[in-house]
């Protein structure tokens, strides 16, 4: 890091803080040169030093905290003498944090010198590779000006012990792997970034402990669910004693042949992950399975998890379906619940047992709840006796029909009160938006008539059974779309 961009807005923010005198003077004091930034490892202080104004008209030091070209001012030295200032900022133990410093002189309106150099403190960070038996050191970079870099040294210690040279790179350089580490061992280590001055400025503090890494005792896939939109929804939960944070992705298409990677994930405590497949294909079954990668080798692999395809055949009474069983769940399917969108949305249409994978739905059962044309299915497992406590479920892809409006009306009626044929309706795949039946006499008196497409005709007028014989229907309905269907015809009475 060399010199620093200071934004004009800064600068003017700064000039309008300054104290007003009579006297004009237009002149900027020099500006000083900062020296030197570190972090004290006694106390966490930050420390800085600078150069000192020998102008006769110094009023005071301002110190900055600088960060995304802006500035905060840390305090105000009133001694020219006093070149140096130590304070705590925490973020140090964060990232590195840098720093600016300016004269102002007495006269006129207050001149504020340039801004001088900015000087960062050096962030160090460590983390073991248990791979290689080492602990990975990383720190920003020291400016080099006013001084050079000579070199970085990394000091270690080893739990808690006195720190010591454990080696040291070139100043271009900004990582370390530090070796022969003892398994448990936690190690403190201090990057100082050594001047050619002689003097050096030292990291904030970074540790890490040396220790095998801890591999997940089971993965769990919990689902493979279709999405509305075509995609299938995974989703995975990892034994949370891991320390594990990579874990690769793999699919198969079909019920055999290899699995291939298709994604990596890498970062944090996983201790559940979600993904959609976009690339697939409705009428195919693919498998998936996660496992942790260790070392660049896949171990700990989950159960496998499997989408369910739903088929439909519609022969104009019955509509059949048919899917295959979910696979393979550390539990075991519960049950397979079929949904149905008749117009309204899924909801509950009827239940199976684990073993069943075919339903026969009757048409005319279910024509009077449509509320559409064109119905649609899902299929639901759930998982009952998962080891870790976990709840699976999964749904199918959809699968739709339309269901032809079509009006069916009987020929004979038995009214007899045996419970069979006791009541005359016309049957219908579909709900109408409009409907009127009417039933007459051969003299054309009124025997029954409704606008409510649910309700029956038990065979009586004003009370009274109507006597055997031939008598006339008028059936006028309007389906969902506008079509209208208008019938007559004529329906036997028959009384045993």
């Amino acid at each position: 890091m060399r010199f620093m961009h200071i934004y004009i807005s800064f600068f003017l923010m700064i000039l309008t803080c300054l104290p007003v005198n009579s006297q004009t003077d237009e002149e900027q004091p020099t500006a000083p040169t900062l020296l030197f930034a570190t972090i004290n490892q006694d106390n966490g202080y930050t420390e800085l030093r600078w150069t000192e104004n020998d102008e006769p008209d110094f009023h005071k030091y301002v110190v900055y905290h600088f960060r995304d070209g802006a500035g905060l001012i840390i305090d105000s030295i009133l001694d020219r003498s006093i070149t140096n200032l130590s304070f705590i900022n925490s973020w140090s133990l964060e990232r590195p944090e840098c720093y600016v410093v300016a004269v102002v002189d007495t006269v006129g309106k207050g001149n504020i010198s340039p801004l001088s150099n900015a000087l960062c403190t050096i962030h160090a960070k460590s983390s073991p590779d248990p791979c290689n038996n080492l602990i990975k050191i990383s720190w920003s970079e020291y400016s080099s000006f006013p001084h050079e870099v000579s070199r970085y040294e990394i000091m270690a210690s080893e739990n808690g012990g006195p720190f010591f040279l454990a080696g040291q790179v070139e100043s271009e350089e900004t990582g370390f792997n530090f070796q022969n580490i003892t398994e448990g061992s936690r190690y403190d280590f201090i990057i100082k970034a050594v001047l050619e001055n002689g003097q050096s400025s030292s990291s904030n503090l970074t540790s890490a402990v040396a220790s095998l890494t801890t591999p997940p005792q089971w993965v769990n896939a919990d689902y493979a669910t279709v999405t509305d939109d075509g995609e299938i929804a995974l989703s995975f939960h990892i034994d949370p004693s891991s320390d594990i944070d990579t874990f690769a992705l793999e699919r198969r298409s079909g019920f055999s042949g290899p699995f291939q990677q298709i994604s990596q994930f890498t970062g944090g405590d996983i201790e559940s992950l979600v993904y959609s497949d976009r690339s697939v294909s409705p009428d195919t079954v693919y498998f998936y399975r996660l496992s942790a990668v260790i070392c660049k080798q896949n171990t700990a692999t989950s159960n496998m998890a499997s989408n369910i395809h739903l088929t439909l055949t519609n022969n104009g009474n019955e509509i059949f379906l048919k899917w295959n069983n979910y696979r393979q769940w550390r539990g075991s399917v519960s049950s397979y619940t079929i949904l149905a969108d008749k117009g309204n949305g899924y909801e509950f249409e009827a239940t199976t047992e684990p073993a069943d994978t075919i339903l026969s739905i009757s048409i005319p059962e279910i024509m009077y709840d449509l509320k559409k044309e064109e119905i649609c299915f899902r299929v639901r497992a759930t998982e009952t006796g998962n080891p870790f406590g976990i709840e699976g479920e999964t749904v199918s892809g959809i699968a739709c029909t339309t269901i032809e409006e079509t009006v069916t009306v009987p020929n004979i009626f038995t009214p007899d009160g045996d419970g069979i044929n006791d009541l005359f309706r016309p049957v219908m795949t579909f709900t109408p938006s409009e409907y009127r039946l009417i039933i007459t006499d051969r003299r054309r008196n009124t025997l029954f008539e409704t606008r409510d497409y649910t309700e029956s005709w038990d065979g009586t007028a004003g009370g009274s059974p109507v006597p055997q014989g031939v008598v006339i229907w008028h059936l006028r309905v309007t389906t969902l779309p506008g079509r209208i269907i208008d019938r007559t015809d004529t329906l036997t009475i028959v009384r045993r």
